[in-house]
C-alpha cells in the first residue's frame, strides 16, 4: 500500500477545499457575519496546516499507484474533506452539534441534500453559500477537478485512471479521449458552461443573483439544498421550469454532450440509455400528471408540479416545488421507483443508475431466451456493441451489495422508533443521493429527529452512494490495507 502517494493526493484536496472556502468567507466579510468569518477563517487555517503537514511528511511518495490505492485513497479523501468542510458550521455555531455539522456536510459533498436544518433563511449568507457549494464541487468530484488543474492528470502518473474509476458513476468508466487530464478537463469545462447557461437562464427570471448561483449550484451537482424554507415552491413557474429542464440535462451521462461537440449525433440519439432514461422521465410525468390531476387548478400547474417533481427525484436533486407526500399513492409508488433508479452513468446524479438497470434487464432477456435456445450462444449489447461478462458480473453483484445495504441500513436506523415508510424512504433518499423522502423526511420536513447512532449509518450510506459502494466498503477490508 503507497501510503505517501496517497497522503500526497489527500493533501492536494484539502489545498482545494481550503482555496474554494475564500469566497464564502469573502462573502460572510462583506455581509458583517462575525461568526462566519471566525468560522472560514479558522477552517482554513486548520485545513491549510494538514495539508502542509501531509505535503512535508509524503512529499518524497513513490510513484507506484494501483487500483487498491486508487479505491482506499478515494474513499479516505472523501471522509477527509467532510471532516474538515463541516469545521465553519461547528466553529460559527449556525450547526454547533458535531455530528449534524458533518450529516450536513456529508450531504452536500455527496450532492444527497438531506438535511436537519429547518429555519434555512435564518442562516448567514456565507453558510448559505458554503453549504450550496459543496454541491458543485461534489457533483462532478473533486478528485476529477484536482485531476483536471494539476499534473496530477499527467498520463505518466500511472494512477489517474484508478482515481477516476473509482470516484465516477456507472458500471463502466473510460476516456473521453487518450489523455486523463485532457478528459477531466473536457468533463468540468462542460459542467461549467452547464451550471453557467443554469445562472443566465434564472437571472433572467427576475432570481436575485445570490438565490440564482446557490440554486444552479444544487442543480448542478443535482444536490437539493435550497436557500428558501420551501425550497422552490415560493418562485416563479418559469424559474420552476428552468430549474425542471436543467435538473434532467444534468442527469444526462456527460459523454452525450462531448459527443454532440464532435458532431456525432446519431451515436446520441443511438444511445440505450439516454433514450430509456427520457422514455422513463416522460412517462412518469404523464402517470402522475393523470394521478394528481385533481389537486390543482390548471392543466398547466399539474403538469408544472409532476414535471418537477419526477425531474428532482429521477436525477437525485431533491428540490421541491410542492409537498408530494400528500400525492396518492400512485404517484408515490413512481417518485419512490425513480428514487431506487436515479440518473444516468457518468452523469452528476446518483442511484443505481439506468446503464446498470438496462444491463440488468438485458441479462434477464438472454437467460430467458437461452432457457427456450439452450445451443444458442446469447450475447448481451448495448448500443451495438458486446458488453464483456465481467461488466454484467460486476452489476449482479452491485445489485446484490445494493440491496443488502439498504435493508441492513432500514434495520440499523429503527432503533429511533420512526416508522416503516420514514426508515425505507429515509435510507433510499441518502443512499440514492435523493434527499427528500416520505413521512417524517418527506418534502417538508427534514432529518433532525434521527439520533447520533442513525444519523452515522445514514451517513455512510451517503458515502457509499455517492462513490459507487466499493471505495467505502474497502475501507473496512483489512486486505486493503495490507503491503502486499
Amino acid at each position: 500500500m503507497n501510503y505517501k502517494m496517497m497522503g500526497k493526493f489527500i493533501s492536494r484536496i484539502l489545498l482545494v477545499e481550503a482555496v474554494f472556502m475564500v469566497p464564502a468567507l469573502l462573502i460572510s466579510v462583506f455581509n458583517k457575519e462575525t461568526k462566519s468569518v471566525v468560522g472560514f477563517v479558522l477552517g482554513i487555517v486548520i485545513i491549510l496546516a494538514l495539508a502542509g503537514i501531509l505535503m512535508l511528511l509524503c512529499g518524497n511518495s513513490p510513484r507506484g499507484f494501483y487500483a487498491r490505492e486508487g479505491l482506499v485513497c478515494v474513499g479516505m479523501s472523501w471522509i477527509v474533506m467532510s471532516l474538515l468542510g463541516c469545521l465553519p458550521f461547528i466553529i460559527s455555531g449556525e450547526i454547533p452539534n458535531f455530528m449534524d455539522a458533518l450529516f450536513e456536510t456529508v450531504s452536500g459533498f455527496t450532492t444527497t441534500g438531506a438535511t436537519v436544518m429547518s429555519a434555512i433563511e435564518e442562516m448567514p449568507y456565507g453558510i448559505l453559500y458554503w453549504r450550496s457549494f459543496t454541491h458543485w464541487l461534489g457533483g462532478m468530484g473533486v478528485l476529477v477537478f484536482v485531476l483536471a488543474i494539476s499534473s496530477a492528470g499527467d498520463s505518466k502518473s500511472g494512477y489517474t485512471m484508478h482515481l477516476l474509476r473509482a470516484e465516477s458513476p456507472g458500471p463502466k468508466v473510460g476516456k473521453l479521449v487518450p489523455k486523463m487530464k485532457t478528459t477531466a478537463e473536457i468533463l468540468y469545462v462542460i459542467y461549467l458552461v452547464l451550471t453557467v447557461l443554469n445562472i443566465m437562464f434564472l437571472l433572467a427570471g427576475g432570481m436575485p443573483v445570490f438565490d440564482a448561483v446557490c440554486t444552479a449550484f444544487g442543480t448542478a451537482g443535482t444536490g437539493g439544498f435550497g436557500i428558501k424554507n420551501d425550497s422552490i415552491a415560493g418562485y416563479s413557474p418559469y424559474i420552476q421550469n428552468v430549474c425542471t429542464v436543467f435538473m434532467l440535462l444534468f442527469g444526462v451521462n456527460f459523454s452525450c454532450y462531448y459527443m454532440l461537440l464532435i458532431r456525432q449525433f446519431k451515436s446520441v440519439w443511438k444511445d440505450e440509455e439516454l433514450r430509456f432514461y427520457l422514455g422513463a422521465v416522460l412517462v412518469s410525468i404523464f402517470v402522475i400528471a393523470c394521478n394528481i390531476r385533481g389537486l390543482y387548478g390548471t392543466i398547466e400547474e399539474t403538469v408544472r408540479h409532476a414535471a418537477f417533481q419526477v425531474a428532482s427525484i429521477v436525477t437525485t436533486t431533491g428540490f421541491a416545488t410542492t409537498d408530494f407526500d400528500l400525492w396518492p399513492a400512485l404517484s408515490k409508488m413512481v417518485l419512490l421507483a425513480l428514487m431506487l433508479v436515479g440518473a444516468s452513468a457518468g452523469s452528476t446524479g446518483g442511484g443505481f443508475k439506468f446503464a446498470r438497470l438496462l444491463l440488468i434487464l438485458k441479462s434477464i432477456r438472454r437467460n430467458v431466451r437461452q432457457v427456450l435456445q439452450p445451443q444458442k450462444v446469447q450475447v448481451v449489447r448495448v448500443n451495438g456493441q458486446p458488453v464483456d461478462e465481467k461488466i454484467l458480473e460486476n452489476t449482479n453483484a452491485y445489485l446484490a451489495i445494493y440491496m443488502i445495504i439498504i435493508v441492513v441500513s432500514c434495520i440499523l436506523i429503527a432503533i429511533d422508533g420512526f416508522s416503516i415508510t420514514t426508515n425505507i424512504s429515509a435510507v433510499i433518499a441518502c443512499f440514492n443521493n435523493v434527499g427528500p423522502g416520505f413521512e417524517a423526511v418527506g418534502a417538508t420536513c427534514n432529518f433532525a429527529g434521527f439520533g447520533a447512532f442513525s444519523k452515522l449509518v445514514l451517513i455512510i450510506d451517503m458515502l457509499a452512494g455517492r462513490l459507487e459502494i466499493f471505495p467505502i466498503i474497502i475501507l473496512f477490508s483489512g486486505a486493503a490495507w495490507r503491503h502486499k
